[in-house]
């Protein structure tokens, strides 16, 4: 239940905007404070707040929609975030969602500064504008689509169905809702700007009219850049710093973990490849629960220190868990059911998966308790062999599931990306 580590998988952001840190935003609050003569400190604050900065750092970044690889799986998670899974119309078949997925991938084309005439500048497919987003850079965003399981029925592919999307496991500790999850097509909206992702999820909805309608939305958040004097992992929403023991682009092994190969795989078909699976849950976090525990418990129970994320082993917050640490009373430093321990490669034959998430809050539930906690996104060549092995683990062995609720799920095949002229899914719409 992580999300990608910031400070380790920046380098992988196609065009990496510099970051406003809060040594930058102090500079700028101090010379505001000079021009107004010692003013107060709402003035110092305003003028610091009205700092041209926006276009050359937070709105500039700017990630390619075209490419081998759809954008959104590699690169550092958003400020912002929509997760949107779609069911086609009754009547909407193979031909409509080959349609689809072409209007889809030029508006994201268009919106990430790819579209013709652009010139590098974001732009809108004039029948969709609504001019929500004038004035704003790309801010990273990213557009990512998927195809769910009951897809390929509707549209008569399923003899191209890949193995690696049967239906996920029963879970004993799940309470999922089916109207919150599953659909027969995913999307994945991030974007460093708020406006910047409700456009792009309005476009897509637009877009989407007369051939799919949402069958479920959640919208997620992260730490904002700049929010940090320097690039840190994010914290979730139970303070833990959290992604940490994330794969990294510059393991040896990677891709193998993350992509399907050229070619396809042993349960993937030749039109994924270099393409990803994602599984999609909504874990609520039980945080009234996890609050009243101490500190040192909540330390126990994730098998990291709160303050900097070090393992309970020893070291830093990178360094690697030393699962046969002992302490002084011939104890474990890190628990039998500590979440690290449960969750690691090595407890569970080598699985790995890339968890790139997003934190969210509904409001209080009827319980009277946040309703609250993750958006998990996981990626990973087969989810056969990375997230159902680990998460069998963790459901019956992880003393963090006491205080998390898994509500709803999904699973979807994220094909490759598109090249200049072509689609996301064309090879297996068009093949």
């Amino acid at each position: 239940m992580s999300t990608v580590n910031d400070e380790e998988t920046a380098a992988a952001s196609a065009v990496p905007a510099p970051p406003v840190t809060r040594r930058r935003l102090l500079g700028a609050a101090g010379a505001a404070g000079l021009l107004v003569g010692g003013g107060s400190g709402a003035a110092v604050a305003a003028a610091a707040r009205t700092e041209p900065t926006a276009l050359s750092s937070v709105g500039a970044g700017r990630i390619p929609f075209e490419g081998a690889r759809q954008a959104g799986i590699v690169e550092p998670a958003q400020a912002r975030a929509h997760l949107v899974a779609f069911d086609l119309a009754p009547a909407a078949d193979r031909r409509a969602a080959a349609g689809l997925l072409r209007r889809w991938s030029d508006a994201a084309r268009e919106m990430t500064g790819q579209g013709p005439g652009g010139q590098g500048r974001p732009t809108t497919p004039a029948a969709y504008d609504d001019q929500v987003a004038d004035d704003a850079g790309p801010s990273s965003l990213t557009v990512t689509f998927g195809f769910g399981r009951s897809f390929f029925g509707r549209t008569g592919l399923t003899g191209r169905l890949p193995q690696a999307l049967a239906p996920l496991p029963d879970f004993p500790a799940d309470a999922l809702d089916a109207r919150r999850s599953d659909g027969d097509l995913w999307v994945q909206i991030g974007a460093d700007d708020a406006l910047v992702a409700f456009h792009a999820l309005r476009v897509l909805q637009k877009a989407a009219q007369g051939t799919a309608s949402v069958r479920w939305q959640m919208n997620g958040f992260n730490r904002t850049p700049g929010a940090t004097e320097r690039p840190m992992t994010v914290r979730n929403l139970m303070g833990q710093i959290d992604g940490t023991n994330n794969p990294k682009p510059t393991d040896a092994d990677f891709d193998r973990k993350v992509f399907v190969p050229a070619g396809g795989g042993d349960s993937s078909p030749a039109w994924m490849a270099d393409g990803s699976y994602a599984v999609v849950r909504r874990i609520r976090m039980l945080l009234d629960s996890w609050d009243h525990l101490s500190v040192a418990r909540q330390e126990q129970v994730i098998g990291r220190r709160k303050s900097d994320g070090a393992p309970l082993s020893g070291g830093g917050a990178t360094t690697p868990v030393n699962l046969a640490a002992i302490t002084g009373d011939r104890s474990f430093a890190i628990a039998g059911d500590a979440h690290i321990r449960v969750a690691a490669a090595a407890s569970n034959g080598g699985a790995a998966m890339l968890r790139r998430g997003f934190s969210y809050h509904d409001g209080i539930g009827t319980d009277g308790a946040p309703d609250a906690g993750l958006l998990f996104v996981a990626w990973q060549a087969d989810p056969l062999r990375g997230f159902v092995p680990v998460q069998r683990k963790l459901d019956g062995s992880d003393g963090l599931s006491r205080f998390l609720r898994h509500e709803a799920s999904g699973l979807f095949a994220v094909p490759g990306g598109a090249g200049p002229g072509e689609y996301v899914g064309q090879r297996l719409l068009e093949g």
